[in-house]
């Protein structure tokens, strides 16, 4: 019985799990999420965000209405 066993038949040697990790740190910009991991979280409070945002208008065309009418008439 071979007790010698490794979880993965296929395990890589250290260096290239090494550059596998390089390579997906470069394809993630772990730089930009170290980054912004490090800032302060944003406020809550409404005094921080005094300005209001307009909400976007919404346009239903005349096709959209009928379909919606279809769908939910009684």
């Amino acid at each position: 019985m071979d007790t010698d066993r490794r979880a993965y038949d296929d395990l890589a040697t250290p260096l290239d799990m090494v550059a596998d990790c390089h390579s997906i740190e470069v394809k993630l910009r772990f730089d930009r999420i170290a980054k912004a991991a490090s800032q302060p979280a944003p406020s809550l409070r409404y005094e921080d965000h005094p300005v209001d945002v307009a909400k976007r208008d919404i346009s239903v065309s005349e096709a959209t209405a009928r379909l919606a009418a279809a769908l939910y008439q009684d």
